[in-house]
């Protein structure tokens, strides 16, 4: 299979990869063939990219970092959880989701189990998802890059089980804000962003209050955007003041949505977001945390359509933790624009004199 471009979808072409809604569920499967319906529905949706059948790589499978079913009975969870907080007037003065710590402690487990099961600790999170389904994606995205932070840092099973209920809950208190304060897409009046900041605390304020949630899984939530120098909110923590737990969350948290389509703007790559948070290091998080963060993050996983500065078009066919930026790629059209006899593949962390310009 290959990932590609929406923009670059023919009618005709497959869906190589299921395509989720935001409650988890499946939009499109695998195997279905597109045509220009499919194709606008899924951009008024603000998809940007799917994987699609290729002749030239059906023996290239990304292999996702967490089980489809994992990703779906956690996001179904999250999404049910927020759903509730947001409706409280069905909660008629009971709690709202009184089970709330022993569901994310259970699937917190299974997205371990995944984890653990893996041979390698490179993270590759290749499910697609509808953009209205930002919120609960992310808060599970979060998690997986969280829990892998938490395993390279030898956590033990406690610290872990900590870690990952407050990365699975730490936008909680965005279920506070008005739904056309999260859609917006233009600038924020001073009045409206003061509004958005207050979600940490709201979040904190909700999660303190449940006795099977750790006091430092809910600190989560308070301090994901207090940031290493002090210019961070809502309290301005420097450096060793914010909770370990936090800094994770946190850097876990810019990375994905960097890296996720937003109404505002399009998605950053991954190298892209991996640029960005290098250049944060030392300011906005602990340098040290973010140097083990990239060791850990698959930057073009396999499938990916890769632009070389030879002019050739490759696509990505494996990866090493030794060389994530330098993948294998196999080449599938030449500068001239035409397609190689049979495809072919270099060793880009042999080949130094050749560049990534872009992704396709």
């Amino acid at each position: 299979m290959r990932k590609i471009q929406l923009e670059l979808v023919k009618p005709g072409d497959k869906v190589a990869k299921p395509i989720f809604q935001e409650n988890g569920n499946v939009l499109l499967g695998e195997g279905v063939e597109l045509n220009d319906r499919y194709i606008d529905r899924l951009r008024n949706l603000g998809f940007d990219f799917l994987f699609i059948e290729d002749g030239n790589t059906l023996d290239l499978i990304p292999e996702d970092t967490i089980r489809d079913e994992t990703r779906k009975k956690s996001v179904d969870t999250i999404f049910k959880t927020m759903s509730s907080f947001k409706d409280q007037t069905m909660s008629k003065g009971r709690t709202i989701a009184p089970d709330m710590g022993r569901n994310f402690r259970a699937i917190f487990g299974e997205i371990m189990q995944d984890l653990s099961s893996r041979p390698n600790m490179l993270v590759n999170l290749t499910s697609i998802h509808a953009m209205d389904g930002y919120l609960f994606q992310h808060s599970f995205n979060v998690a997986v890059l969280a829990g892998i932070m938490g395993i390279a840092k030898g956590f033990n099973r406690n610290q872990l089980e900590e870690l990952g209920i407050g990365a699975l809950l730490f936008d909680i208190g965005m279920t506070k804000i008005p739904p056309k304060l999260l859609a917006h897409t233009g600038g924020l009046s001073f009045a409206e962003r003061d509004l958005i900041q207050t979600h940490p605390k709201e979040g904190f304020d909700i999660l303190r209050k449940y006795h099977d949630i750790s006091i430092v899984s809910a600190h989560c939530a308070l301090q994901h955007h207090e940031r290493f120098n002090g210019s961070g909110y809502p309290r301005k923590l420097k450096e060793n003041d914010i909770h370990m737990y936090a800094q994770i969350v946190g850097i876990a948290d810019t990375f994905d949505a960097l890296t996720s389509p937003r109404p505002y703007r399009k998605r950053y790559s991954a190298s892209e977001a991996i640029e960005f948070l290098f250049a944060a290091g030392g300011t906005y998080f602990d340098l040290e945390l973010i140097k083990l963060f990239c060791r850990h993050i698959s930057i073009y996983p396999v499938s990916t359509s890769l632009l070389l500065s030879t002019g050739q078009v490759g696509v990505v066919s494996e990866n090493t933790e030794l060389a994530v930026h330098r993948p294998r790629v196999r080449i599938i059209m030449e500068k001239d624009g035409t397609q190689p006899q049979s495809p072919y593949e270099i060793e880009l962390k042999d080949e130094l004199h050749i560049t990534i310009v872009k992704e396709l």
